[in-house]
């Protein structure tokens, strides 16, 4: 087992920004190596179990993190070779032209990209090549230099004739674009357990199986597992020189020439306050995000609802405009939910009562921006443990958007909406912990995400979001990991 190991670029974790970033090297001929804490995650009957994945957590770490409070939680990751979007639901759809530019709430402003969607645009088209991206172009989405790679996904019956009766309200649902190998001979077989799950068949459009493998196989990249990376050396110049952590329990060095953060917004942020380098901006940490989220079961007792594959459809009509001249979010299809999935939230409630109300239910996302606040952090404490401090912000537009999902909802029939709204554990859509900026006295990072301090440093996933959005962020992680494998000397 190796225990010291060198590359050109060292890439901390694996999930879609490490997993990407290491492809677009690789089409490069650079030599990689990927150092991931945990395993690969297997392929096993339990991966479609919901009693397995949702109440037994049987793919969730066992790591603690700690409100400001010092009330403990277990945080919504996954430390597996692909990281959250093993689990992820596929969802692959690009930010909005606006999203990149400053924007004015009534209670916070979303501040400025230092890049635009045009220039990311180009490399939006190669991740949703390369992540085999089912979609159709339609109203409110941004413009394309190409065109989806594959024709959206169909909708069963039960969802189309909700999306029929959504219309006559006056809103115009469209279709998600969703990464599945649902291909000419592909893998995917249109499951009841894909959003949430770990995918049995290989078929997720996951970081692991569309671009970590792949890379791995041009003999230009390595994988280590069970490597955990405690600290970041630098030398006398001010370069990192190695990662320091341990290999499944023994000591693990890694030296290179450049070194890549992947690791998530809460983790790469902590291990840079652990190294103590990069933060000569003191915002390592600082302007902690993660979406205003409220999963939203519907339920119309006179409608079974027998649909397999449920995360077909959205409604974007309010991300621009509520109304009142302030964007609002995004309506989301999510999976279908079962009876146990219900019970991990609604604990008192019996299974015989759960089960028809799941056979009746359809499941939505409400998704709104939360503004960056530098009192929203990832700190290490004294102790050496990981504490979040988190208020929501923005949070009257997604009281806004929450009633008019509900509104939509009971005109087409829906005569019971029940919801769960998103605690600070429901970390989903973390970013901003080490914010991209072309002030280094305001940013942590440069608009090619290259520390500001560290010449040889770059930060690949979530943490560099100025702002949040209202979209599912894996493909603006994928596409800027390969506008960024671009930038890397070689």
């Amino acid at each position: 087992m190796v225990r010291d190991a060198a590359a050109d670029v060292v890439v901390i974790g694996s999930g879609m920004g490490g997993s990407t970033f290491a492809w677009g090297l690789a089409q490069r001929g650079i030599d990689v190596l990927v150092l991931e804490r945990g395993h690969r995650l297997p392929r096993e009957p339990e991966n479609t179990s919901a009693e397995a994945v949702f109440v037994h957590r049987r793919y969730k770490p066992h790591d603690t993190w700690y409100a400001e409070d010092g009330t403990p939680f277990a945080p919504g990751v996954h430390y597996v070779v692909g990281g959250n979007t093993k689990v992820y639901g596929s969802s692959l759809p690009r930010l909005r032209e606006r999203d990149f530019e400053e924007t004015a709430y009534p209670s916070g402003i979303s501040p400025a990209w230092p890049f635009s969607y045009a220039d990311l645009e180009p490399f939006y088209g190669m991740a949703e090549r390369l992540y085999n991206v089912h979609g159709t172009t339609a109203e409110f989405e941004p413009w394309r230099s190409t065109p989806y790679p594959y024709p959206a996904l169909e909708h069963e019956p039960y969802v189309a004739e909700t999306l029929r009766r959504l219309r006559e309200q006056g809103v115009h649902p469209t279709t998600t674009a969703m990464g599945v190998d649902l291909r000419p001979g592909g893998a995917c077989i249109r499951c009841g357990t894909c959003d949430g799950f770990p995918c049995r068949w290989d078929a997720k459009s996951d970081a692991e199986v569309c671009a970590l493998d792949p890379a791995v196989a041009t003999g230009r990249v390595r994988l280590v597992t069970g490597a955990y990376v405690d600290r970041l050396e630098t030398d006398a110049s001010g370069r990192i020189v190695r990662a320091v952590g341990h290999l499944d329990g023994e000591p693990l060095e890694v030296t290179g020439d450049t070194f890549a953060l992947a690791a998530g917004a809460a983790n790469s942020a902590a291990l840079l306050l652990r190294s103590g380098v990069a933060n000569s901006s003191g915002l390592i940490g600082k302007r902690y995000m993660v979406h205003n989220n409220t999963h939203i079961a519907a339920i119309d007792p006179r409608r079974p609802n027998d649909v397999i594959f449920q995360k077909t459809a959205c409604v974007n009509d309010f991300y621009d405009d509520m109304g009142d001249g302030y964007p609002g979010g995004t309506l989301q299809l999510i999976g279908k939910v079962q009876a146990s999935m219900m019970k991990t939230h609604v604990t008192r409630a019996p299974l015989s009562l759960l089960k028809p109300m799941a056979a009746r239910s359809m499941e939505w996302l409400v998704m709104t921006e939360d503004t960056p606040d530098a009192a929203n952090r990832i700190r290490i404490d004294d102790q050496g443990r990981l504490r979040v401090s988190w208020q929501r912000t923005n949070y009257d537009r997604h009281e806004m958007l929450l009633a008019k999902a509900r509104e939509l909802l009971r005109a087409a029939g829906y005569v019971a909406v029940f919801e769960q709204r998103f605690d600070i554990s429901m970390n989903s859509h973390m970013c901003g912990t080490a914010v991209a900026g072309e002030d280094p006295s305001a940013s942590v990072v440069d608009a090619h995400c290259r520390s500001h301090d560290i010449e040889n440093l770059y930060v690949v996933d979530s943490s560099f979001f100025p702002s949040s959005g209202a979209q599912n962020p894996a493909l603006t992680i994928a596409a800027n990991a390969l506008r960024v494998a671009e930038q890397v000397p070689a």
